[in-house]
């Protein structure tokens, strides 16, 4: 788990900054850049990882190239918080929700799904509606997206 405000030192910073445009670089090219030595980049990764900056390496897909043709975020009003713990294990076990998170306000959680079609978005909120403690949900659909990043300014 990361320090709430990890101070990451400015060689680390800039091993991150690469890794978020590009995580295939490899360490030679790592090195490179920073100007530390193979063993040095490996070493600094490796503190990263352990200390929860780094919590990952993936790939950014294209839904539609896999057929999720909706995109949407779903407003869930959970009625008490003697149900959030089991509503955010059931967003887990559910692959369309791809982020949920507690929200100030009236909704108490805010859900991004991803799914194929109208009907199965129909089914997984009729599902989502029947879970213990939901009162309510509000829906509404992305038409287009403009900025997707999960890219942090790192300065």
């Amino acid at each position: 788990m990361p320090r709430q405000t990890a101070e990451v030192k400015e060689t680390d910073r800039k091993i991150c900054a690469l890794l978020q445009r590009n995580a295939r670089l490899s360490l030679s090219d790592i090195a490179k850049a920073v100007g530390l030595s193979l063993a040095a980049v490996r070493e600094h990764l490796r503190k990263l990882e352990q200390q929860g900056v780094i919590e990952g390496y993936f790939t950014k897909l294209n839904p539609k190239a896999f057929g999720y043709d909706i995109t949407a975020f779903v407003f869930v009003l959970v009625e008490s918080s003697v149900h959030y713990a089991e509503f955010i294990a059931r967003c887990k076990r559910r692959a369309e929700i791809l982020e949920c998170h507690a929200v100030t306000g009236e909704p108490s959680h805010l859900l991004k799904v991803r799914v194929h079609d109208t009907a199965a978005l129909e089914q997984l909120l009729s599902e989502i509606q029947r879970w213990p403690g939901v009162r309510r949900t509000l829906t509404s659909l992305v038409l287009s997206t403009h900025v997707e990043t999960f890219a942090l300014p790192l300065r």
